[in-house]
């Protein structure tokens, strides 16, 4: 039912979201140069129209007297070029691009068969090298033997002048990062009403887990230890899950929708991390504790390991949760790893001097490191998450923590209250 114009108007809100958080995020974020697989039907009809091209500007110029129709568009267009590569502080270098490639200048020029293309040519890639990074120095080389056509490396210019200059505006982006992802979703929102059903089936899920487990302890200390149940918890247990997300549960939640290749990511590497861990414990309950003392056996092991399980803790091969995953023993069960495991990425997440890590057992502890690395990013990606939609999550928490009866009570509620 929505318009064509309200629906491109949509897709680019999304588009700008989506390359802004990508940009924060992920620290090595670049642009690539576009190029066509080799031996494409794209290819082959690139590589003909441009030869197609420079075949007909050599024609042109070779002809008795030279017609510089197309080399007169090509100058306009590669000024063109050379000034969107330009910085504010090229004040005198703009003004002499603006002096040489006159372009009434030249046509005048070509009217009274003035025009000395040669002498322009060498400017245009004087002016390229000056600008050009390093890496380019070969493409700007063959330019000067024709060997690279001119648009193909203006182009990876553009290129390696685009990234430069989003590492240089990253620092300021990140001041800006979080009123700006939080504006982008709420115009989203605006024009889709409907983008937060995923979002809310995904917390109504692990509010639901969090409450019979918030019981089942509040049981077993007794009823006068019972309190609220804390959001923060609830959010926490939502992210936990999507560590070891399974997509035939249900849909990936929106806000979360832009980090889930690297939770994804994450959710894998922690699924072997937790297979290893259960052969390095399988391996000192058979073999005894002396045996982690040879030197170099454990490294060899976990090599070992990690051959072994190779992809076999990909979403295919293991549709389970990852902390039930690896059953290696009736008298050694996995789950007891991984609740010290989820334990262990709780804690991260919940941070702060009181709240420290559970201690881990010997074997791992070998594995302790990874896990710190895997906590450090998954926290940084959910805190940050936290921060830009917490204004989205804190209305569907009041409702699932406060049924309608209990409204009155939720004038403290708070989205980063403790558990």
């Amino acid at each position: 039912t929505a318009s064509l114009s309200s629906l491109m108007e949509l897709e680019n809100c999304v588009s700008n979201l989506s390359l802004a958080h990508e940009i924060l995020v992920n620290r090595d974020f670049c642009f690539k140069p576009r190029s066509p697989p080799t031996g494409s039907l794209e290819g082959r009809v690139t590589e003909v129209v441009h030869r197609a091209f420079w075949d007909s500007l050599q024609e042109q110029l070779s002809s008795d007297p030279p017609n510089y129709s197309h080399a007169t568009i090509l100058l306009q267009e590669v000024k063109t070029m050379l000034q969107s590569l330009l910085m504010p502080g090229h004040v005198q270098l703009r003004s002499q691009l603006d002096e040489v490639l006159d372009m009434e200048l030249i046509q005048q020029e070509v009217d009274h068969g003035a025009l000395d293309l040669h002498r322009l040519a060498g400017f245009i890639i004087n002016t390229m090298a000056s600008l050009c990074a390093p890496v380019r120095d070969p493409e700007v080389r063959a330019l000067r033997d024709l060997k690279e056509p001119i648009f193909q490396v203006l182009g990876l210019m553009k290129t390696d002048m685009v990234n430069f200059t989003i590492q240089s505006l990253r620092p300021h982006l990140m001041q800006q990062a979080v009123q700006y992802e939080r504006a982008k979703f709420q115009q989203i929102l605006e024009n889709q009403p409907a983008s937060l059903d995923n979002t809310a089936a995904w917390l109504q899920a692990a509010m639901s887990e969090e409450a019979s487990a918030f019981t089942v302890q509040s049981d077993s200390s007794g009823p006068d230890s019972r309190g609220p149940l804390s959001a923060t918890a609830v959010l926490n247990r939502a992210y936990m899950h999507l560590l070891h997300w399974d997509p035939q549960d249900q849909k990936y939640p929106e806000t979360v929708l832009m980090d889930q290749a690297r939770l994804d990511a994450l959710g894998q590497r922690l699924q072997m991390l937790v297979l290893e861990a259960s052969v390095l414990l399988l391996t000192n309950a058979q073999c005894g504790g002396v045996v982690f003392t040879l030197q170099g056996f454990v490294g060899k092991l976990r090599q070992s390991v990690t051959a072994l399980l190779e992809g076999s803790h990909t979403r295919y091969c293991m549709r389970r949760n990852p902390m039930e995953s690896a059953d290696f023993s009736p008298s050694l069960s996995s789950s007891n790893i991984g609740e010290r495991v989820q334990g262990f990425l709780r804690a991260m997440l919940q941070g702060g001097p009181a709240k420290r890590s559970p201690e881990l057992s010997a074997p791992l502890r070998l594995v302790s490191a990874e896990l710190a690395e895997l906590g450090t990013a998954f926290g940084r990606i959910v805190h940050f998450n936290r921060t830009v939609f917490g204004p989205f999550y804190a209305p569907i928490l009041r409702k699932l923590l406060f049924p309608p009866g209990e409204q009155s009570l939720s004038g403290s509620f708070s989205l980063f209250s403790s558990h």
